[in-house]
């Protein structure tokens, strides 16, 4: 067993509340949740994600961090204290942070881009229907006009912000940035209820449309949860690992499902309606939906140059805090697994960020003739990991903790603190519900890129 005073810890309940938070709430929330939002049937899509949340989610997460806890060791560590055969779920658990977290730079990079652009009033520029394009193909002139020194930058900046500790390092900086997050976005809400027409946009983003509740719903709020939660991936088994055995956990799962769910629907509440006044409705997902669309929304609105700035500040705050947690589970393992100082770790993770993230970055531009399945790297790396690994590895998970290790272990760990509520809930749960309901996903997930079925 680690000591976990040697590795670093979170400070205690908020401090581990506010860096796990900050974790979930990313890109997931900001530009997939409102479009699967506006796709199912707004106020019925709501419902039955809050209903996933509070089992499925809530499940895996409780998972993860009493695993964490309870070896107090980081993802491919944690697996291998219950037993060398279970290495490979670790080795898994490592492969999708070291696959993420290089694109998520260079995606990261873009937003820092168009903030940068807005700040500096150059913001009509990017409302131009071809200019994303032409930036992620390196066709423009001008050093910050390269989406590689972006990326860089925004790699640096994370690697000096995970190389500062647990404590100093990251929960301090999501301390900082997950208030200045919520903050903005609840007035960048506000605002939008002064738009002319907005009411009718408001209705389309919150009425029940039962006609969308279907199995596809329900396998489109769920795969949102990979996004949403930070799950599947390593940090909160490694975030888990830091918390102190004080900690409850039970309530901490509850307070940072809370704050990513909020985050998640005010998303909605700000893009959605805003979309469909200015748009007719024309909703795309993904980089369409954030640097193509709303840009030229933006372009449209009063002050959309400050709300441009605004909102892109907020989007680069939450990419940031999910990029460093990222960032962290990889450092996490190295540090566990070698021995390493945490500066050595995280220069190692800087160069395998750099090399791999390249790759995503030019993959637009001089590498564009070069695909994978049909796939540019980026895409590559985004469906492999998110639509692939993380539904096998939760799988596994379940399973190994289900039938295995037994679901009694997790209930120890998290009733060090006091009742597990829901334990009962939880042992169907982590046995029945969410391995049908995973395997489901990753069916889905390879239909859907065969062109077979689409969720």
């Amino acid at each position: 067993m680690v000591n976990i005073a040697s590795r670093g810890s979170f400070s205690g309940k908020i401090g581990f509340i506010m860096a796990a938070a900050a974790s979930a709430v990313g890109l997931g929330n900001l530009w997939r949740f409102p479009y699967l939002a506006a796709e199912y049937g707004g106020g019925i899509f709501l419902l039955v994600y809050l209903i996933v949340v509070v089992t499925f989610g809530f499940t895996l997460m409780i998972t993860e961090i009493a695993i964490g806890r309870k070896t107090g060791k980081s993802a491919l560590g944690a697996f291998e204290e219950f037993g060398q055969k279970y290495r490979f779920i670790g080795i898994l658990q490592t492969i999708i942070p070291l696959i993420i977290v290089p694109y998520y730079c260079v995606i990261t990079g873009w937003v820092m881009k168009y903030a940068f652009d807005y700040l500096t009033g150059s913001g009509s520029e990017l409302s131009q229907s071809d200019f994303f394009g032409d930036f992620t193909q390196f066709s423009l002139d001008g050093v910050l006009d390269s989406p590689f020194i972006w990326f860089i930058l925004v790699a640096v900046i994370v690697m000096l912000a995970v190389s500062r500790g647990v404590e100093k390092g990251v929960e301090r900086i999501s301390k900082v940035l997950m208030p200045i997050l919520l903050v903005l976005l609840v007035g960048l809400c506000v605002y939008t209820f002064t738009i002319p027409g907005i009411w009718d946009g408001l209705k389309y983003y919150l009425y029940p449309d039962f006609s969308h509740l279907s199995a596809s719903t329900f396998l489109g709020a769920i795969g949102q949860l990979f996004y949403s939660m930070s799950l599947a991936m390593g940090i909160m088994i490694a975030y888990g690992s830091y918390m102190k055995k004080d900690v409850p956990i039970e309530s901490s799962v509850r307070r940072i499902s809370i704050t990513d769910t909020s985050v998640a629907i005010l998303s909605g509440l700000l893009i959605v309606p805003v979309v469909y006044v200015f748009s007719n409705g024309d909703m795309v997902s993904g980089p369409g939906l954030m640097f193509e669309t709303l840009p030229s929304v933006f372009g449209d609105m009063f002050g959309g140059n400050v709300i441009g700035a605004v909102f892109f500040i907020l989007v680069l705050f939450a990419a940031l805090t999910s990029a460093i947690s990222l960032f962290e589970a990889l450092s996490s393992i190295i540090i566990d697994r070698w021995g390493l100082t945490r500066r050595k770790a995280v220069a190692l993770v800087l160069i395998a960020v750099l090399v791999l993230g390249s790759l995503s970055c030019f993959g637009y531009g001089p590498l564009s003739g070069i695909e994978i399945l049909g796939l540019k790297f980026l895409d590559f790396f985004d469906f492999i990991s998110n639509s692939i690994l993380m539904p096998i590895v939760a799988i596994l998970t379940c399973l190994f903790v289900g039938y295995i290790l037994k679901p009694k272990a997790i209930i120890d760990e998290v009733e060090i603190t006091g009742e597990f509520k829901s334990k009962k809930m939880y042992v169907f749960c982590i046995k029945y519900l969410c391995p049908v309901c995973l395997v489901l996903i990753l069916i889905t997930g390879l239909l859907s890129f065969l062109g077979v079925y689409t969720i």
